[in-house]
């Protein structure tokens, strides 16, 4: 359920779909789905944690396994970019919930910001971690930098989306990965 609801969600955004599409979809009755979720907004709410509990499990990972920064902002724009590229996974579900953002319920508006709340802190400590070990550089403060390239990401990912086009995300993120990079002296 959870994962046909996230399918749903991401190709028609909150109000594009309904426990009707979902019961169709994986082949049951709307009383079912009632039964597990008693509202729409419980069924998304835990759709979008259940994706912010897997992304931070991924970016637990990655910091803990990849101790360079910039490899670990690497990391995270490559998935995106294969993402974009073969649609091996869906846009961020969190992406195209934010668009709607001021017609979403309160509940599940505190959850998508929580993702993006994650995302930011963690984005902070690679900027910190890369300024520290030389591997970034910084045009601005460590947290308005990590805003700024979450911004840079999640719209280049509206681009490429918006254009059909996988190298729209890829031109602007190379662009702004490069202005990242230690000039050297």
């Amino acid at each position: 359920m959870i994962e046909e609801a996230a399918r749903l969600i991401v190709d028609a955004g909150y109000n594009g779909f309904s426990y009707a599409d979902l019961a169709e979809a994986i082949g049951i009755r709307k009383a079912s789905i009632h039964h597990h979720f008693p509202s729409k907004v419980d069924l998304v709410v835990a759709v979008v944690e259940q994706r912010r509990a897997a992304i931070r499990a991924q970016v637990d990972a990655l910091e803990h396994g990849t101790p360079d920064a910039m490899l670990q902002l690497r990391a995270y724009v490559d998935y995106w970019k294969r993402c974009i590229e073969d649609q091996s996974s869906p846009f961020c579900l969190a992406g195209v919930l934010a668009v709607e953002l001021p017609s979403l319920p309160a509940e599940v508006a505190v959850a998508v910001q929580g993702h993006f709340n994650d995302l930011a802190q963690w984005l902070e400590r690679v900027m910190v971690l890369g300024k520290k070990q030389g591997t970034i550089e910084l045009e601005m403060n460590p947290r308005i930098s990590s805003q700024f390239f979450q911004t840079t990401v999640y719209g280049a990912m509206v681009m490429a989306r918006a254009y059909n086009d996988p190298n729209k995300f890829n031109a602007i993120i190379d662009a702004f990965m490069q202005r990242m990079r230690p000039k050297r002296r």
